[in-house]
């Protein structure tokens, strides 16, 4: 994939924000917004590749504003204003038919942006998703988890996964420490959940597909057949042997239930 970093400013009623993006410059094909979770834009990028390497996939990943050494607004605190960034960032660079793919919080944004209904998305991917309250399936609360004990919940093959702090250089560590500030911030009060949210996705209207790590111990199997029920007409897929994160664990396998997800519901099909 050959890709750039770009910054835009995008302006909503409560002010100005600069957003970073990389983009692919292929040209043609199904566009992608993909939105990281609260690991930073590092837990992304890897799939952003693959996605634009393996598909006829335009892929625009941002990053949330306070995460990767960006910039966030003090107006800018919730979820669903992050969502109307996202589509005001789809309106200025005039896209269509784009299939919008979150994973954690990435896709409790995604959920807020279907929520939005905007005519230039054609499809949702909600990927081992946060947001909404389950009663007895909780969010982990990554705040008061180490790093050791977080990652250790979120793969199905820990010991290959396994993040070590020790081994991070001073950059990396400093960008972690912020990435986990931003993260509070957007998260609320509520431990990585909107309790209004679930009864608000029965007005989803694109279609969504809901995949989900079986190994997941940050959000179980259950809490994602909860999100899918909520949503009317969503499809479940469970992805084997994966815990939290699939687009690093098994990526192949999250790209083809993205990818056939997108097509199937494309405008305009690369296919066709």
């Amino acid at each position: 994939m050959t890709s750039t970093s770009r910054t835009i400013t995008l302006t909503l009623g409560s002010g100005d924000v600069d957003l970073n993006f990389t983009v692919d410059e292929r040209g043609e094909g199904h566009p992608f917004l993909l939105l990281h979770g609260g690991g930073g834009p590092q837990t992304v990028a890897g799939f952003a590749g693959v996605l634009a390497d393996q598909r006829p996939a335009r892929v625009i990943a941002p990053v949330h504003p306070g995460f990767g050494g960006t910039v966030r607004p003090e107006w800018l605190t919730d979820v669903p204003t992050l969502a109307q960034i996202y589509v005001r960032l789809l309106d200025e660079l005039a896209l269509s038919d784009v299939t919008v793919v979150g994973n954690s919080i990435g896709g409790w944004i995604a959920a807020e942006i279907a929520l939005l209904g905007s005519d230039r998305i054609s499809s949702v991917v909600l990927v081992n998703a946060a947001g909404i309250q389950v009663p007895g399936h909780p969010v982990a609360d990554p705040f008061t988890l180490t790093p050791a004990e977080l990652s250790a919940l979120s793969f199905h093959d820990v010991e290959r996964f396994r993040i070590d702090p020790s081994t991070f250089s001073d950059e990396q560590r400093a960008a972690a420490i912020a990435n986990r500030a931003a993260l509070q911030v957007y998260s609320g009060p509520h431990a990585m959940a909107d309790p209004t949210l679930r009864e608000r996705l029965t007005k989803v209207t694109h279609p969504v597909l809901v995949a989900w790590g079986e190994s997941d111990q940050v959000v179980d199997t259950d809490y994602g057949l909860a999100y899918a029920d909520a949503i009317p007409g969503a499809r479940f897929e469970l992805l084997l042997r994966t815990g939290h994160m699939p687009q690093i664990e098994t990526p192949e396998q999250l790209l083809t239930a993205v990818w056939d997800f997108a097509d199937a519901h494309a405008a305009n099909r690369p296919n066709d």
